[in-house]
């Protein structure tokens, strides 16, 4: 709901394309955070005695609401993050339908209790189950660049497992937090069980400071610091998805005519603004050439407007401090050597937060486009020996999101793809690994820690508990009380029928092993 309140206790919703604000939106007070807290808490647990079946099928409601509101959804990613409406469509809304539609068939079995088979001896009259229980609060810290497709992956995923949510969406987005809000209370969610809290950094560390039961966070290396050092005292734990400096591979014998199609589309789509987007493009010397003429000349075609525009296939970059950092970046290439082949500038006659998809070589690793994360419509290239050559420098940074392989050969791509340090590579594709609703997302180094997406993520946002019933209920265990030379030489011949190497080994030290079973413990 549009706010009526004075101007610091309002965010703007600026249109990027144009820099004007359209809309105003309640900010969240940082002191209203851990009454809405309680109250998450409070409606958690309700919601966690609900079999998992009705769970998933709550979600599967949510999934017909997205559904029903997709125009809606992709107008406001539009107006919000500028990108055009084919990319909210495809990548926010598309992302949002298929973790419902995912987590709505497959949350139950997910969840399903799993036994654990023992397989030492001194454990086999035993029998172990994992059972997969909530945390209870979980607190969804999340970025601009998809508004929907990233807090919504998380909610849902959270939801399911029984959890509550309090979720802080971008300042930059407030339309998109206010729509995600009204999705559960249309769908028909418990009240207070997900809450969308608006605001910047205070209402962040409000969050942190209520002490949910897990904090995921999606943003910079800067901020996730902050996160990871505000957790750290209260001994919260944390999921960081940071970004990357992801790799593109492009080996002699690729299709050049796809791998450059791919680098254009991975390059720029969302105006580089992706944490999975190429920004260090390797290619072999005996295609480069043929290749990077490719790049160019697709690059030039590439239409930039609003979004709004059914026709624009780049939209602008958030922010105008975005625009004047793709300058000093390329500045900073040229001046130590590389060339920039097309694009470049500032497009001030098309909005504030214009800029032209840039392709640019002779990059190295002295540069900031090959240090930093660059986040905008830059292809920076550089031409390598071989394969080996593309690896080591692939591997020589210290982000490790993602990675790309392209090549005809996909045994070769899969064994160079298990070389790369990346927490995904893809061979012959880039980037849709985040739309695969099993497949996890995450990353190590400056790319932060844990996964969302997938099993794997799923299992961030539950409590594993070892359940261990013994069926021997009447028998004293051979390791209790009472200690003594005589427990010592059995519990030695134990070790060597246990672990010793053969059959015939194992068997000389059975009768004195069997000791440890069968003895007077002598306490009765």
């Amino acid at each position: 709901m549009a706010a009526t309140s004075p101007l610091l206790d309002t965010l703007p919703s600026i249109d990027p394309a144009t820099g004007k604000v359209l809309q105003s939106y309640e900010r969240t007070s940082p002191l209203a955070v851990p009454q809405l807290l309680a109250n998450a808490r409070a409606a958690q647990q309700s919601w966690a005695k609900r079999p998992v079946e009705e769970r998933c099928a709550q979600i599967a409601i949510l999934k017909t609401k997205i559904l029903e509101a997709r125009d809606l959804l992709a107008d406001a990613v539009v107006r919000e993050s500028g990108k055009p409406r084919a990319e909210a469509k495809f990548a926010d809304v598309f992302v949002a339908l298929d973790s419902a539609d995912y987590f709505a068939k497959h949350g139950a079995s997910l969840l399903k209790p799993e036994s654990v088979a023992h397989h030492s001896l001194a454990a086999k009259a035993k029998s172990g189950m994992l059972f997969y229980e909530p945390l209870g609060v979980v607190a969804i810290i999340s970025s601009w660049n998809y508004p929907l497709a990233i807090p919504m992956g998380q909610i849902v995923a959270a939801v399911v497992a029984g959890n509550g949510v309090l979720c802080k969406t971008s300042d930059f987005t407030p339309e998109c937090g206010e729509l995600i809000d009204k999705l559960f209370r249309d769908a028909g969610f418990p009240a207070d069980l997900v809450t969308i809290v608006q605001g910047g950094g205070e209402v962040g560390q409000a969050l942190i400071d209520a002490r949910p039961d897990k904090v995921f966070f999606t943003g910079s290396v800067f901020t996730g610091r902050h996160v990871a050092e505000a957790c750290a005292p209260l001994l919260i734990p944390s999921v960081l998805e940071l970004g990357g400096k992801d790799a593109m591979l492009v080996l002699g014998d690729a299709d050049v005519e796809v791998a450059s199609s791919a680098a254009v589309w991975g390059s720029y789509t969302n105006c580089g603004q992706v944490c999975l987007s190429v920004e260090r493009l390797f290619v072999e010397q005996s295609i480069s050439e043929v290749f990077i003429q490719k790049c160019v000349e697709k690059t030039q075609k590439l239409r930039l407007g609003s979004g709004s525009d059914p026709n624009t296939e780049i939209g602008p970059l958030i922010r105008p401090q975005h625009v004047q950092r793709m300058s000093e970046l390329l500045a900073d290439g040229v001046q130590h050597g590389a060339q920039v082949l097309c694009g470049g500038r500032p497009r001030p006659d098309l909005g504030p937060n214009f800029f032209e998809p840039t392709v640019i070589t002779g990059v190295d690793s002295s540069m900031k486009l090959f240090q930093d994360e660059t986040f905008g419509p830059i292809m920076a290239i550089r031409v390598v020996r071989d394969a080996e050559e593309a690896v080591g420098l692939a591997n020589d940074t210290e982000f490790a999101l993602s990675a790309s392989v392209w090549t005809g050969d996909p045994e070769r791509g899969k064994g160079i793809a298990r070389r790369l340090r990346a927490g995904t590579v893809m061979v012959n594709d880039l980037i849709s690994g985040f739309a695969i609703a099993e497949a996890p997302h995450g990353g190590c180094g400056l790319s932060g820690w844990g996964r969302t997406h997938g099993k794997a993520g799923f299992l961030e946002m539950v409590h594993v508990k070892y359940v261990d019933v013994d069926r021997l209920p009447r028998m004293e265990k051979p390791w209790w009380y009472r200690y003594g030379g005589d427990l010592e030489k059995a519990a030695d011949a134990f070790l060597k029928f246990e672990f010793a190497g053969g059959m015939f080994a194992r068997l000389r030290h059975a009768r004195a092993a069997m000791k440890t079973m069968f003895r007077d413990h002598g306490l009765k």
